[in-house]
């Protein structure tokens, strides 16, 4: 299997090489174009329990699709909902920790679970959980914005609960106030992740929620009900969430 990306970083597509006989497991509606020869199937990852959990803990497809090429080498692209980029990891027998949307795809031999992300985590933007990967094998991971990758050598590095794509489980890290609560509020900082130890760390250089505190208040009112409730702006910011 090879995997490529182009036109990144802002409109990046994800695009598979198979070989014959080969899959690669995606999230639905990840699928832009493939082989006359691919088939699809759709199945649940892991048992109904699992996917379950990953749909309602991790915002993660209930069901996901298997591509695979039959009678000869096939192609299948991906491309996340968002304007962004895709990145290539591979996976040789470890794990990765990926925030909720932004796995793609990957090869059937890596396994997609939860995380529970622990007490630290609770007023964190992303949520209690993670999206735990392991096993051996390439993924896609897509962000929206450009894919920023850092190396931590020891010491910490703070960033934006909104930015955090992924990172190793070789980090260690916790969920802070990126400051005092005044300060909080004059500079419209939140909470913020602090990342220690050795291994690498991806990050996002746009965040969906700081798009919507900028995009909703903009957008034209269309109040209904009672409750006065911006019908475009809600429906608009479940589109965006992935709800």
């Amino acid at each position: 299997m090879e995997m490529k990306i182009e036109h990144r970083p802002s409109y990046a597509l994800g695009i598979v090489q198979l070989a014959a006989g080969e899959s690669v497991k995606a999230e639905t509606g990840a699928m832009v174009s493939m082989s006359g020869n691919v088939q699809v199937s759709s199945g649940l990852q892991g048992g109904i329990l699992k996917s379950a959990l990953r749909k309602i803990l991790g915002g993660e497809s209930f069901f996901v699709n298997t591509f695979t090429a039959q009678g000869g080498p096939g192609e299948v692209t991906f491309a996340p909902s968002l304007p962004g980029d895709i990145e290539s990891v591979t996976l040789a027998g470890d794990e990765l920790y990926v925030q909720s949307g932004s796995y793609l795809a990957g090869e059937a031999t890596v396994d997609v679970d939860i995380k529970w992300g622990g007490a630290r985590s609770f007023f964190a933007a992303e949520g209690l959980f993670l999206l735990k990967l392991a096993g051996s094998g390439q993924v896609l991971l897509s962000s929206y914005g450009a894919i920023h990758k850092v190396r931590l050598e020891g010491g910490s590095y703070v960033v934006d609960t909104g930015h955090v794509v992924a990172f190793q489980p070789t980090l260690r890290w916790s969920v802070r106030k990126a400051a005092g609560l005044f300060t909080s509020l004059i500079s419209g900082e939140g909470l913020v992740c602090e990342f220690t130890g050795h291994g690498e760390l991806w990050l996002q250089t746009r965040s969906t929620q700081a798009f919507l505190d900028w995009l909703l208040p903009r957008l034209p009112t269309a109040r209904t009900g009672s409750g006065g409730r911006d019908l475009g702006s809600s429906i608009l910011g479940n589109i965006l969430r992935g709800d």
